[in-house]
């Protein structure tokens, strides 16, 4: 939940602008978190148990 001021929350009272940028800024850490996780298993073989060298 967010958090209230009065009868509405926080998430209402924002600019269009603002959830824009919000919505990008966590759009990009997220494309972050992903080629991270792409480039830790790129060259594993499925079915393989991971070595610890990575």
């Amino acid at each position: 939940m967010t958090n209230r001021v009065g009868n509405k929350n926080v998430a209402q009272l924002r600019g269009k602008q603002e959830r824009k940028e919000m919505k990008e800024a966590n759009r990009a850490r997220e494309a972050v978190k992903r080629a991270e996780a792409r480039a830790k298993y790129r060259n594993a073989v499925k079915g393989q148990p991971q070595t610890a060298s990575a």
